[in-house]
């Protein structure tokens, strides 16, 4: 099995891949123990690897399904984040990704959760841009015994339009119901996974506990959400253009910092499907 060189970056999130090429990242069968040390650290980065579109997606492929979904950009399966609209027209949405959130918990369709991300530096912003994380997995293992047992059973409903109104708070009429259109989801506050551990399923798509004054479930989730994200427990990405960041969705809530809508920063995203549903 190939070995890779990591070394842990936070105490609960993220750890750094060295002396690792492009080509030995698509030539060597990497693949599961990059799985592996995503399922024990949630993040990977990789400073400096220059990785080209195509072989974005080709290693993507190799860690699982490759979304093919447009994404302003001519290599299909590579989505361009960037808040330039004449590079990416949808560029208003992306403001919503300076909350903290799991990527896929409002899904159009019935598709489960993104199992990962790959995220490449093209251009990068002189202030702000940086990429937050924060482990939805510690964050459970951190709660009391009772916290535990009086969540178990708690069920949280998501919504496009409880993300989006935290960056328009005052929406058009037409807004409203482009986002209201848009399917929510209902799911556990504690996520039971295939391996047996639980995360928190948090962030800026929870909108409210169903069955609870929403007041009072308001409150428990963004009490939660503030303690999974104390900045002990997160650990901060400053890009550098060539860098490549590697995280697993299922179990890490993630947010950008604010950047000017000018700014030049450009990633360029490859998401690996999800094949586990949140129960």
């Amino acid at each position: 099995m190939s070995v890779l060189t990591i070394e842990k970056l936070t105490a609960s999130v993220g750890a750094e891949i060295t002396g690792i090429d492009t080509d030995r990242l698509l030539s060597e069968d990497l693949a599961g123990p990059i799985l592996d040390a995503l399922e024990h650290n949630g993040v990977l980065v990789i400073p400096g690897l220059h990785l080209a579109p195509e072989a974005q997606v080709a290693f993507g492929r190799r860690l699982g399904e490759v979304d093919y979904s447009p994404g302003h950009h001519p290599v299909a399966g590579i989505y361009r984040v960037t808040l330039d609209k004449s590079k990416n027209s949808s560029a208003n949405k992306l403001k919503a990704t300076f909350d903290w959130h799991i990527d896929g918990c409002t899904p159009t369709g019935d598709e489960y959760p993104q199992m990962a991300t790959i995220l490449s530096a093209k251009a990068v912003s002189d202030k702000g841009g940086e990429t937050e994380f924060a482990s939805s997995y510690a964050a459970y293992d951190r709660l009391s015994d009772d916290e535990k047992e009086r969540f178990a059973s708690l069920r949280v409903v998501h919504s496009l339009e409880a993300s989006q109104s935290r960056v328009t708070p005052d929406p058009d009429p037409e807004t409203l119901t482009r986002w209201r259109s848009w399917p929510s989801s209902e799911h556990p506050l504690i996520w039971t996974h295939r391996s047996g551990r639980r995360s928190l399923v948090l962030g800026a798509s929870a909108d409210y506990v169903v069955g609870m004054d929403r007041a009072e479930g308001r409150a428990i989730l963004d009490d939660l959400l503030t303690r999974a994200t104390e900045p002990a427990h997160v650990y901060r990405h400053q890009w550098s253009v060539g860098d490549t960041v590697i995280w697993d969705n299922r179990g890490v809530l993630h947010r950008a910092a604010p950047y000017d809508h000018s700014s030049p920063r450009e990633m360029l995203r490859t998401t690996v499907l999800g094949d586990e549903p949140i129960k």
